[in-house]
């Protein structure tokens, strides 16, 4: 029997995800939970298993692609029988998403079985019923009218023919007339800048592929349309933006003109902050963890707020929500944009596991392997731009959170130490904080706690 896989939603309520990378092919053989294609939503990028047993029979969307929540995207032949557990696979793969077939009528909600690596959500994108198809003329759906730039030139149309314009006769669509066009074709088209009506369709009935619009975009261009006649190298680039880099454009406008503001700076000797790293680097318990000056930031700024909870709070518009535990939020830049991953109840660990779970959580971010529910319930959250060679900056608050605190390199400064002028190692640190929440005498507090207990390790067993 033949099996259709429909694209979930993950547990984060999203709508769609692009296809990164398949990990099987047609006429493989696949077992139940075995990891077969990898997605990225707006938030990570996630793996999906198979919830079948059989021989692939199709892949049904291409690396690269934007799928919609409920489109099939893999098709299993189990073989002739079905017993008891195919029949409640099969509604797993069917019912995922509701009412999302050709013109069926929505399914009753059930309890579905949940398979390895995400959770399902009942409450799934529901999709109206397709119209049967009618005779009658059907006008195109609106299309990107941006001229095309260097980048995106579209194929150049033939030359005027007294030939009918009619997809499918070897002539580019007019504006006036359908054009044939998956739904995915059209969003790649929408994303890249190509005009439909400009292409000619090699697909079945003169339909618009997703290679014709690939290949509008590598078709030459010439010098005069903005590349550089010498080098012959396009002088312009454009980055189509989505999944996660989109996600985190959105969510930091709305922080950024929703929340107050509200930074404050403190520069700190941290120079017994690197001799307790170098001491704790010898001792046994942390022999197979990395040790560096973030495991000790973390550990003074979950102290901070456990003496000055309203700084590890949330704002609902009608109450503040204060939470006693801390969710250590660890910002991460990588190839795919910001993400902000969370230990969950760091509070709760001692120093070696704090350490052995920034270490891993750091490494699954920056292989672009966090778990959804990794980058949710963040509490409050910390931003090391020391990494990349800055002094400080003002970090925007990650929605639902109300404090964030940045840490600048270390480096050789001059410093005052017992009326004698010494080279220390010298650090600034930048609380933001949300003003609704954390007044300037809070955050004033919190912040002079993390630079006390930087400057001197041993306040951290004081005040734990």
């Amino acid at each position: 029997m033949l099996r259709e896989f429909r694209l979930p939603d993950v547990g984060e309520g999203l709508t769609e995800a692009e296809i990164v990378r398949w990990h099987v092919t047609p006429g493989d053989s696949v077992k139940i939970n075995q990891t077969i294609v990898e997605i990225e939503t707006a938030k990570a990028v996630v793996e999906l298993p198979c919830p079948y047993e059989g021989t692939v029979s199709a892949l049904m969307a291409d690396e690269g692609q934007t799928v919609d929540v409920g489109a099939p995207i893999i098709s299993v032949r189990t073989g002739e029988g079905e017993g008891p557990a195919d029949a409640g696979r099969e509604a797993l793969a069917d019912d995922l998403v509701p009412g999302a077939g050709d013109g069926a009528e929505p399914k009753k909600e059930k309890r579905q079985p949940v398979l390895v690596g995400y959770g399902v959500k009942t409450s799934a994108t529901r999709r109206r019923p397709r119209k049967p198809a009618s005779s009658a003329p059907v006008s195109a759906p609106p299309v990107s009218v941006t001229p095309a730039p260097a980048t995106r030139a579209a194929a150049t149309p033939p030359a005027a023919s007294s030939a009918p314009a009619v997809p499918g006769n070897g002539h580019p669509a007019s504006a006036g007339a359908r054009v044939l066009a998956k739904p995915p074709v059209r969003k790649l088209a929408r994303d890249l800048g190509v005009d439909l009506t400009a292409l000619t369709g090699t697909g079945p009935q003169g339909s618009i592929t997703r290679a014709d619009v690939e290949a509008a975009v590598a078709a030459p261009v010439p010098a005069a349309s903005g590349t550089s006649a010498a080098s012959g190298t396009a002088r312009e680039e454009y980055i189509p933006v989505r999944g996660v880099r989109k996600a985190t454009a959105q969510a930091m406008v709305a922080s950024a003109f929703s929340a107050p503001h509200v930074t404050e700076w403190l520069q700190v000797d941290v120079t017994g902050t690197m001799e307790a790293v170098r001491r704790l680097r010898t001792l046994p318990e942390f022999a197979e963890v990395k040790v560096s000056p973030l495991l000790l930031v973390a550990k003074a700024l979950i102290t901070a707020v456990k003496r000055h909870p309203m700084a590890n709070a949330s704002w609902t518009g009608e109450e503040i929500v204060v939470k006693h535990y801390v969710n250590l939020g660890i910002a991460a830049a990588t190839d795919r944009g910001l993400i902000v991953p969370n230990v969950k109840d760091a509070d709760a660990m001692s120093l070696p596991d704090l350490a052995r779970a920034l270490g891993e959580l750091t490494e699954r971010a920056r292989a672009g392997r966090c778990q959804p529910a990794e980058l949710s319930g963040g509490t409050i959250t910390i931003t090391n731009v020391g990494v990349f060679g800055v002094d400080a900056g003002t970090p925007i608050l990650n929605p639902g959170e109300v404090a964030i605190l940045a840490v600048g390199q270390i480096r050789d400064m001059p410093w005052v130490v017992d009326g004698q002028l010494a080279v220390r190692k010298v650090t600034t640190l930048a609380l933001s904080f949300d003003h609704r929440v954390v007044d300037g005498e809070l955050g004033s507090h919190v912040l002079r706690d993390v630079g006390a207990m930087l400057e001197d390790p041993l306040r951290m067993l004081a005040w734990s």
